[in-house]
Formats: structure tokens, C-alpha cells, sequence
């Protein structure tokens, strides 16, 4: 039974990360068709990074990445402090709407999302479709996520180590900043580095609330693949994967670091 555990798991495996390896391999070809392997050669990186456009994707992918993430992880942070610290009217209803951009997919989302900034400008003259949508919209499924990953933290966190500072004289804002910060500090991480990596990724919403100009990388592979697939592209994917692996691992070294 143990053996057939151990070949399913390798099988999954196989299946999951099977293809990536794939790409990473094509990326290195000499040849720019068909999948033979006719030689190693770093000629499409350096192809891709002599793009211009591409550096400039590359721009605004990481700006929209990194602008909200830092947003998201701030108010579901603290959304998640006050829902699980504090009692309110309507909290119930509160916590199970944050499953909703979770679980609505993609395309209704961007939709959604789309006709809102549609109504807003209609009404106002403003926000245009341009990078700044493209964060608002990102923001607007990731603060769920770091929401109900800090959450999950937070349930596992004594209450009474939080009073016992309130007792010894700390103000609400100094408990939080010395007490609960802290002890909750791997769930933050955790859903920041897994917010990024929704954002770094994201197409459906991306692609609905995109404007001129403010092209990302997924939108550009997309765009590139319909016209066919290049060794650049290959390239791009495999930096992609290796920026998102590289974020994994500072969250695994940073948490092993607080353990």
C-alpha cells in the first residue's frame, strides 16, 4: 500500500510540474520551432531583456504586483483583526461574503469589475481603464485572501497574552504593535507572498480592466501565443516561474527564520 502512495504521489507530481520542466528546457533551445532539442543556448533571454516592450510589461506587471499587495495586505489585515477582536452588527454576514471573490470565478469578476468602473465614470468622468483599475481590481480579490489566511492566525492566537498587556498599561495601538503584530506576522507574510502571486499571474480580471498602455505580462504572452509560440515566450514563462519560486522560498526561509 505504501509503495502504491509513493508512485500516485510521484504520478501527481509528474503530471503537475511535467510540463513546466518542459518549458524551461525550450527556453534553452537553439531551435525557434517545434520542440526538438538541437542545442543549449541563452540567445532568446538575451533577446527578451533587448525588448523593450517587454521590459516595459515587465514594469507594469511588477508595479501592479507590488502596489496591491502592500494595499491588500494592510486593510486585510486589519480587516481580519477586527473581525475576529471585535463584535459588530452584520459580522456574520461579513465573514462569509469574503468567500465571494474566492469562490466567483474569473470572468464574472472582471465583468463585474469592468461595468463598475463603466458606471463610476459615467458618473464622475473617472477612473479611465489604465494601470490604476488594473490595482483596484487586483486589490479587490486579493484583501480576501490575506484576510482569511491572517484570520486563520489569528483563531490560534491566545487572547489572553493581548489583555495581559492591556493590563500591564499598553494603549490598544501598542498591543497590536508589540503583541499581535508579531505573533500573527507568518499568516501576513503568507498572505502577502500568496496575494503577489495571484497578482503576478492574474489574466481574466487583468484583461477586463486593462486600458492603452497598461499591458502586463500575462496579457502579452496571451497576445504573443495566438500568433504562435516563440522561444521568448518560453523564456518570459520560465522567469515568471522563477520569480514566483523565489518568493516562495523567502516566505519559507522567513517562516522557518520565526519558528
Amino acid at each position: 500500500m505504501k509503495r502504491l502512495l509513493s508512485i500516485h504521489a510521484w504520478l501527481v507530481f509528474a503530471f503537475l510540474y511535467l510540463p513546466i520542466a518542459v518549458i524551461v528546457a525550450l527556453s534553452f533551445n537553439q531551435s525557434r520551432f517545434g520542440v526538438r532539442f538541437t542545442g543549449f543556448t541563452f540567445d532568446w533571454y538575451v533577446r527578451l531583456f533587448s525588448n523593450e516592450r517587454i521590459l516595459e510589461y515587465l514594469t507594469n506587471t511588477l508595479i501592479v504586483a507590488v502596489v496591491s499587495t502592500v494595499v491588500s495586505t494592510v486593510l486585510g489585515t486589519l480587516l481580519a483583526v477586527g473581525l475576529v477582536r471585535h463584535r459588530f452588527r452584520w459580522q456574520n454576514a461579513l465573514r462569509y461574503l469574503l468567500y465571494v471573490p474566492v469562490v466567483v470565478p474569473d470572468v464574472v469578476m472582471g465583468i463585474s469589475l469592468l461595468l463598475l468602473f463603466d458606471v463610476v465614470r459615467d458618473a464622475i468622468g473617472w477612473p479611465r481603464l489604465s494601470l490604476f483599475t488594473i490595482i483596484l481590481a487586483h486589490i479587490s480579490f486579493q484583501i480576501a485572501y490575506v484576510t482569511l489566511v491572517v484570520r486563520a492566525r489569528l483563531m490560534l492566537l491566545d487572547p489572553s497574552l493581548e489583555e495581559a498587556a492591556k493590563d500591564l498599561g499598553a494603549t490598544p495601538w501598542l498591543t497590536f504593535r508589540e503583541v499581535t503584530l508579531p505573533l500573527i506576522m507568518p499568516g501576513v507574510v503568507s498572505g502577502a507572498l500568496l496575494a503577489f502571486s495571484l497578482s503576478l499571474d492574474d489574466f481574466v480580471v487583468t484583461f477586463f480592466t486593462a486600458g492603452p498602455g497598461s499591458t502586463t505580462l500575462p496579457l502579452y504572452i496571451y497576445s504573443s501565443v495566438k500568433l504562435g509560440v516563440s522561444p521568448e515566450i518560453h523564456a518570459l514563462s520560465t522567469l515568471m516561474v522563477g520569480i514566483t519560486i523565489l518568493v516562495l522560498l523567502l516566505g519559507t526561509l522567513f517562516w522557518r527564520k520565526r519558528a
